[in-house]
């Protein structure tokens, strides 16, 4: 492990290959993970199309799931997000922030904040898209449309 604290977050909705990608990297390079997972304010506010995205208390579920059945929790901090940087910019003890290449925007933010606030920047750890069979990256809205499963298998839609 490079690193004693990582952090992530998202809106975790569908728990899906592409959110176990950036979660199963932070446990691979970090000795403990802050996970900071989007209440359900702060996802109206954040996205265009949030119709549809399960409650928190449905997605914090299969996100503590998905910990325990890893044996992750123990090296677990949780957090509610009610804005976009969480502890993130705030928590001296982070390294390290694991994204994908839609959120290192967000990143370079986070560590723009961090400095303007005598913090040492984080490193930035970029992990590729997962790619649905498709060719397209694994997201949450197409899983919610229907058109791919979490694990970015291509689902048919039959047309009537």
């Amino acid at each position: 492990m490079k690193f004693r604290k990582v952090v992530v977050g998202g809106t975790f909705d569908y728990l899906h290959n592409g959110h176990l990608a950036i979660i199963s990297r932070a446990y691979e390079i970090g000795e403990r993970v802050t996970i900071g997972i989007c209440s359900d304010e702060m996802q109206q506010l954040l996205m265009k199309d949030s119709a549809g995205i399960q409650p928190l208390p449905i997605r914090l579920w299969r996100l503590l799931n998905e910990l325990h059945n890893r044996g992750w929790l123990g090296r677990t901090e949780l957090n509610v997000l009610s804005d976009p940087y969480g502890t993130a910019v705030s928590d001296r003890n982070i390294d390290a922030i694991v994204v994908s290449p839609e959120t290192r925007a967000r990143a370079e933010e986070i560590n723009r904040i961090r400095i303007s606030k005598g913090l040492n920047p984080l490193e930035i750890v970029e992990i590729p898209f997962v790619l649905a069979e498709d060719g397209k990256p694994i997201s949450s809205i197409r899983i919610r449309y229907g058109e791919i499963d979490v694990h970015g298998k291509k689902l048919n839609q039959s047309r009537i």
